[in-house]
């Protein structure tokens, strides 16, 4: 369906719909007719199912769910509130989103919906289970007919034809691989780096020729196989090396004697065939099964996406090695995340207006104009891996200038010097790889992604179009991107975008050399490393040196990127350079979301992705979440806010106590004991009791398990002598300590009895994790007694009340904690310098703190009331017991009164954006 005729879908539906909605009648007609008419759904009644059942405590029912794209639909009628607790048959009180939520949690997890939507017939609010705390997303009724895009989720999962590419591309890597572990176990030296190249080189031509003869490339079908069939296992290694020499000779330099099966091949030239001299093994009679009947007869390679199969061709190298370089695969839909907002959505909007140009004159001009702009642009991927992006634009562009070709051509056969009139190259495509076989991989992937959309030009003009001889070009380098000027690659000049996926790699896990790599890069003017260099993430260095390419340009870049240095201490250290010395902005972002992989070893990573510049731009800047918003200005905190820089503090810029980490133990273990280390020791000896303590890190602390601790800090030397067993522990303490690297443990080993931290509350305090699931919605928070020792994985805050309880497991501060806290992959990294320290709290009057001291207590009455139950299980959104719910409910409308906050009005965005402001009150103030 086109645009237009889709938006007047939506326009005619809009208007029939308007004004009706009545929740039982009419909720199955509402969403066959939005699915058929305004989707071009061909059968919606097969394509969502309504009032499937689902077993609670009672027997309930989902209004819809759409199976093919996860999408679960709770309907309600018209005028109901979508954010207004409605009661159920049980009594309870549930939001539709809770209700939704309740029924997603009993089916199978391959059922478990991507988006829910909730719907009064006059409004959509779409939630993306991605994010199952971020707010929804609104689409009116009646905008639809210019929002209709904003549903697209409904029955876009990827077409037919891009799932097939993808599984033929997963089925030849897994071809690739078992042909690469066979010639491997033929190589003399399998750890040699010459032979290993060579092996690389081999898997690189082999696959060319396997996809040449399926794609017509070489003028006769199977011809590779046809050519390879006559010979014996044991005569194909010196055949292969003939084949290699003739395809990398023009024909009129070859041998005029040359067999009539091998002088019928052509000249590849393109440098692909042109060192002789690699080092190919003997092949067996298994290399030859899979080569000749897997790998050529059985499989059609004409078949692949370039772009999925060049990551999954790259599988094929050491999965260690990936791992270890931090690089992650990528999809062909998390590849439109970088390049659609960065330049492919402007190109299609320009195209749609020149085709729709009425006048054919100036719009045949246009067209001319517009491929001329297409051939012209040059992008650079500086971490480009097997070349996908590249790859993938390539094929966006090559499809856009088809269609101006259809459109000028108007579909007749071209001839004289119009014999070819494809303008756009692959020359246009630069890229920098680290690693020599994804270099080779990425040129290949280019060279089958021309093959195939020539191969579609010459369907347009009906004329066939000469892809042999290849094109020879260096544009993919093989050099360290952090090593080398990106000047000397392309031109800043002559560059309009860059992009990619850099190395994830977080700053613990950097070796020597990324260190210093870092390091040298994230310098002042003069040279200096930046203070917080050596605590960035590493892709941290592309964006720098993405800056100092772009300033003073019109180029644009945009980059996947794993999201810490988006949270935390991170932002400072790695934006603030970037604001002050290059004058950049952000132009979009992708908000936090799981990027996964097309390989077969999966790599979960949860990632941003950045658009960003120094040039002056009146566009629009989205923010995508659940779906896109236009902000005004998009901060490194990925919030519609001015550009900030919350930096840690050692107090409360509020004036509230002081947030103090738990104890560090660092004792090897000797000195923790669990419930039965612990009946042991005292069954030993009686009189070890009174040294032995309640103990928790995070995980014991949400989790409820118990644990203990040896706390000796006001032993006598008599007492821990009459405790041999205790003694043990004590000398292995010691010795752990000694043998540590660190200096300040080993220092720390003249009191093997003591933590290394000792740590210690005289009152009642405020326990808070250090991590917690994102899943969850409040961070559990509880009250704990003096004697529990609380470890370094628990922050205790003494001196707390029920005031302060009540603000910090309220909205308002999980709200602050999502947005500016650190994170353990997508978990929650509580801190005390960044995200307690420089919280804004409220000014309330003694009414209102009152009154959040008693929906505080309410929270903690609620618990109580479940004793076997752990924090975990109380704050599972699934099980979550409805009177703790409404009491947190109760207690965020009062902390939110206490701001000033609507609470009808208020969401976390702009929840986050007020606290932003205070936050800059209190700097100034402070100043």
């Amino acid at each position: 369906m086109k645009d237009v005729e889709q938006r007047n879908a939506a326009k005619k539906f809009a208007e029939y719909w308007k004004g009706k909605g009545y929740e039982k009648g009419q909720s199955q007609p509402f969403w066959l007719q939005l699915l058929g008419e305004v989707y071009g759904v061909e059968h919606p009644a097969q394509f969502i199912s309504f009032e499937n059942q689902v077993m609670l405590d009672h027997t309930s029912f989902i209004d819809g769910y759409i199976d093919e794209t996860k999408v679960m639909i709770e309907q309600k009628s018209l005028g109901k509130d979508l954010l207004a607790p409605i009661r159920q048959s049980d009594g309870t009180l549930l939001k539709p989103i809770e209700q939704a939520k309740r029924y997603a949690a009993e089916l199978p997890v391959s059922k478990h919906p991507k988006y829910i939507v909730t719907c009064n017939f006059e409004k959509f609010l779409v939630y993306d289970m991605e994010h199952p705390h971020s707010e929804p997303e609104e689409i009116l009724l009646e905008n639809l007919p210019e929002e209709y895009y904003r549903l697209e989720f409904l029955v876009n999962n990827g077409s037919a034809h891009i799932r097939k590419e993808m599984q033929v591309s997963m089925a030849a890597g897994e071809l690739v691989g078992k042909l690469y572990e066979a010639f491997l176990n033929q190589y003399k030296d399998k750890n040699n780096i010459e032979s290993l190249k060579s092996l690389n080189k081999l898997c690189v031509r082999l696959v060319f020729c396997l996809y040449a003869e399926d794609a017509g490339i070489f003028g006769q079908h199977d011809m590779f196989h046809d050519y390879l069939a006559q010979y014996p296992a044991k005569a194909m290694r010196k055949a292969i090396i003939e084949l290699f020499k003739v395809l990398d000779t023009k024909e009129e330099e070859r041998d005029q004697y040359l067999e009539e099966d091998l002088a019928a091949f052509p000249y590849v030239n393109g440098g692909l065939f042109a060192d002789e001299n690699i080092e190919i093994p003997q092949f067996t009679e298994e290399i030859r099964e899979l080569l000749l009947k897997r790998a050529s007869l059985n499989f059609n390679w004409s078949e692949i996406s370039p772009t999925i199969f060049g990551a999954v061709f790259e599988s094929t190298l050491n999965p260690e090695t990936r791992r270890s370089g931090g690089m992650h695969y990528t999809s062909i839909e998390n590849i439109h995340k970088v390049i659609d907002p960065l330049f492919l959505d402007e190109l299609k909007d320009e195209f749609t207006k020149i085709k729709n140009n009425p006048v054919k004159r100036t719009r045949k001009a246009q067209l001319e104009a517009f491929q001329t702009k297409l051939a012209g642009l040059k992008f650079l991927d500086p971490a480009c891996g097997s070349g996908n992006f590249l790859t993938e634009t390539y094929i966006c562009l090559r499809k856009l200038e088809n269609e101006v070709i259809r459109l000028l051509t108007g579909g007749e056969m071209v001839l004289g010097e119009l014999l070819n009139p494809i303008q756009v190259k692959i020359n246009q495509f630069y890229g920098i790889e680290i690693n020599d076989f994804a270099v080779s991989v990425a040129k290949t992937a280019l060279w089958i992604a021309e093959s195939q959309m020539m191969k579609e030009t010459e369907d347009i003009v009906h004329m066939p179009i000469d892809f042999l001889p290849l094109k020879t070009y260096t544009n993919i380098h093989e050099a360290n991107a952090l090593r080398i000027d990106w000047a000397d690659v392309v031109s800043p000049s002559e560059l309009n975008y860059i992009m990619g996926n850099p190395p994830f790699v977080g700053y613990s896990l950097q070796n020597k050399e990324q260190k210093a790599d870092i390091l040298n890069i994230y310098s002042d003017e003069n040279g200096k490393p930046y203070k917080t260099a050596g605590k960035i993430d590493f892709v941290a260095a592309w964006y720098f040196k993405a800056s100092q390419l772009m300033q003073g340009t019109n180029i644009r870049t945009a980059l996947v990127s794993i999201n810490s240095i988006t949270q935390g201490e991170q932002v400072a250290s790695v934006w603030k350079p970037l604001y002050e010395r290059f004058g950049i902005h952000i132009d979009f972002a992708y908000r936090t979301f799981r990027w996964d992989s097309e390989a077969i070893i999966k790599a979960h990573v949860h990632c941003v992705i950045i658009g960003f510049s120094s040039a002056n731009s009146n566009k629009h800047k989205y923010i995508y979440d659940a779906n896109p918003i236009i902000a005004k200005n998009i901060n490194p905190y990925l919030v519609d806010f001015e550009t900030i820089f919350i930096e840690g503090r050692t107090q409360s810029l509020s004036g509230l106590p002081k947030l103090q980490n738990g104890g560090k133990p660092t004792e090897g273990g000797y000195l923790i004991l669990s419930e039965e280390e612990k009946s042991e020791i005292i069954k030993d000896n009686p009189n070890v009791t009174k040294f032995i303590r309640p103990y928790m890190m995070g995980k014991d602390f949400i989790n409820r398990k118990p644990r203990y601790c040896l706390w000796l800090v006001n032993a006598s030397p008599k007492e821990l002598k009459d405790l041999p067993k205790v003694m043990e522990r004590i000398t292995k303490v010691k010795d752990y300590r000694l043998s540590s690297p660190k200096a300040a443990t080993r220092k720390k080993a003249e009191t093997p009895m003591l933590f290394d931290e000792v740590r210690e509350c005289t009152s009642y305090y405020v326990a808070i994790p250090k991590v917690s699931s994102e899943n969850r919605k409040y961070i559990p928070m509880d009250f704990l007694p003096p004697e529990i020792i609380p470890g370094d994985k628990l922050f205790m805050l003494q001196g707390a009340s029920l005031y302060h309880f009540g603000i910090m497991t309220s909205n308002v501060h999980m709200a602050w904690t999502r947005a500016v806290a650190g994170r353990l992959k997508s978990d929650y990294s509580y801190s005390n310098t960044i995200v307690y320290n420089n919280f804004p709290w409220p000014t309330p009057t003694e009414a209102q703190k009152e009154k959040i001291a008693k929906t505080a207590q309410a929270i903690l009455d609620a618990r109580a009331k479940y004793p076997d139950s752990s924090l975990a299980d109380l704050y599972d959104d699934s099980v979550m017991p409805f009177d703790l719910l409404k009491a947190h409910r109760a207690n965020d409308r009062a902390v939110m009164e206490a701001y000033g906050f609507d609470i009808k009005t208020t969401t976390e965005s702009s929840c986050v954006a007020e606290l932003m402001k205070m936050y800059q009150q209190l700097v100034a103030k402070e100043k």
